[in-house]
């Protein structure tokens, strides 16, 4: 079953967070634990890790892109063809 990546929240008064960077593409496997990506807020700026193992797949959120905090930006399935269009 996949894992849904989420943009987590960075402070109690955040609604959003920018996307400054993947470190992982579409496709490629990962494990718990792994850099997925950036993110940035007006306060700091934190890497976010995989929460298990499997391939990143589903991506709906490019490097720059502001993002509400929980929303759903990519998924970690078992298979490297994810779940299909995002």
């Amino acid at each position: 079953m996949p894992l849904d990546v989420i943009m987590p929240a960075l402070g109690m008064a955040q609604e959003t967070g920018q996307i400054v960077a993947w470190h992982k593409q579409p496709g490629d496997a990962v494990a718990k634990g792994d850099i997925l990506f950036e993110v940035e807020t007006d306060k700091a700026t934190m890497e976010v890790e995989a929460a298990g193992d499997g391939f990143l797949t589903d991506v709906s959120a490019g490097e720059g892109t502001d993002v509400p905090v929980g929303d759903v930006i990519a998924k970690i399935s078992d298979t490297a063809e994810g779940s299909g269009p995002a």
